[in-house]
């Protein structure tokens, strides 16, 4: 068949393959909602269509495994599920009618055992599509390659001509819902570009990228793992000080003649170590997770929203190594609270005191903090691998 002009424009879905049951990487969840770097190995590749502003997004899934799949996607906007079938390209066939009443122009289709996937991916793919009806990111094979019978070299293989094929693969929607459709061949075709090329689409190459490996056995979960290095955040906060108000500084009360104005108890210290630690795992700022336009964070202890901090940390596969913060302010007296300060914020966070430095300086008298306008505090924070 001859291709029509491609849909340059228009909305984008998706479709993510996470229906297998994973026996290779071996356990009873199915691979694609095992952890990997501290998320569900299906959320990382969702996130980033996400991101990229795809929705909507449909993710097929294996029967009897809903409240997993529910549970890993869960706050992600636009994703919906669907069963999937007895084999990849059933999968795919299904979650591509899924999406026929939104009627995108054109979808990508992403294996949800390639977790990372970047943006750059993403952009190329759907630029080669703007000339024609199907890219798909590929790879030049480095190594020498031969083609081999009963065990032995036949003959050298042009490894120019081969490419290696990654996912996600980019199509005219109604193109490759229909070549779906009209399949007769094997119960597999392999990939979606097989499919679109058995009804006579050409195939467009676009840039893949290394970094988008299969997890297919349980040492690539561990091995992935194993590549992560310790990551810093930094937080900065201030506050006004004002009559009427108690003044915490890191979870301890301080007597002052003024304390410190906000939505919760406006402890400038702590809300700086928030936005360290969820810097560290990126996780967005304090202002994600507790909004001052909620009322129901008002004059809340902000030693709440530390924990909340330090659970992300864990859940995301790290742990604490070390707190610095600095206290910005003319008064009070920072020095003789110190200790208790960081008996205060390793109780909160359930680590060893010596892990926490808690510093102060002041601004000679200039700035908002000089003028005893307001206090200040800075914070970094190192997260190491579990």
């Amino acid at each position: 068949m001859s291709d029509p002009l491609p849909s340059r424009t228009g909305p984008v879905a998706a479709v993510v393959v996470a229906a297998g049951k994973g026996s290779r990487t071996g356990g009873s969840v199915p691979k694609q909602f095992v952890t990997w770097r501290g998320k569900p190995l299906v959320r990382h590749s969702v996130e980033a269509l996400v991101e990229a502003g795809i929705a909507p997004i449909v993710v097929a899934i294996p029967q009897g495994f809903e409240a997993e799949a529910a549970q890993a996607l869960s706050g992600l906007p636009g994703i919906s599920f669907t069963h999937g079938g007895a084999t990849r390209q059933e999968s795919v066939r299904l979650a591509l009618e899924t999406l026929q009443h939104d009627a995108p122009a054109r979808v990508l289709i992403h294996d949800a055992a390639r977790p990372a996937l970047p943006q750059a991916v993403i952009a190329s793919l759907l630029g080669t599509l703007d000339r024609g009806l199907a890219a798909i990111p590929v790879l030049p094979v480095v190594d020498s390659m031969i083609r081999g019978i009963d065990h032995a070299m036949a003959q050298k293989v042009v490894r120019e001509e081969l490419y290696r094929v990654q996912t996600p693969q980019a199509f005219d929607y109604a193109a490759i819902l229909a070549a779906h459709q009209a399949w007769t061949g094997e119960p597999d075709a392999g990939d979606d570009a097989q499919v679109a090329a058995s009804a006579g689409i050409n195939v467009l190459l676009a840039n893949g990228d290394e970094v988008l490996r299969k997890i297919t056995f349980a040492a690539d979960l561990e091995e992935q793992d194993m590549t992560r290095l310790p990551r810093t955040g930094m937080g900065f906060d201030v506050h006004r000080l004002v009559e009427g108000e108690e003044l915490w500084l890191c979870g301890v009360k301080i007597a002052h003649s003024k304390g410190l104005s906000g939505h919760s108890d406006a402890d400038v210290a702590i809300h700086a170590l928030v936005d360290a630690l969820l810097g560290a795992v990126a996780m967005g700022d304090i202002g994600d997770h507790f909004p001052p336009s909620d009322p129901q964070w008002k004059g809340a202890s902000s030693d709440r929203f530390l924990a909340h901090a330090a659970r992300l940390v864990r859940e995301g596969g790290y742990e604490i190594g070390n707190l610095d913060v600095t206290i910005i302010c003319e008064a009070p007296k920072i020095g003789p609270h110190k200790f208790a300060m960081r008996e205060a914020l390793a109780r909160i966070l359930g680590i060893d005191s010596s892990a926490v430095s808690v510093k102060a300086t002041t601004t000679e008298r200039l700035g908002l903090t000089g003028r005893g306008e307001g206090i200040a505090a800075q914070a970094v924070a190192t997260v190491v691998p579990r």
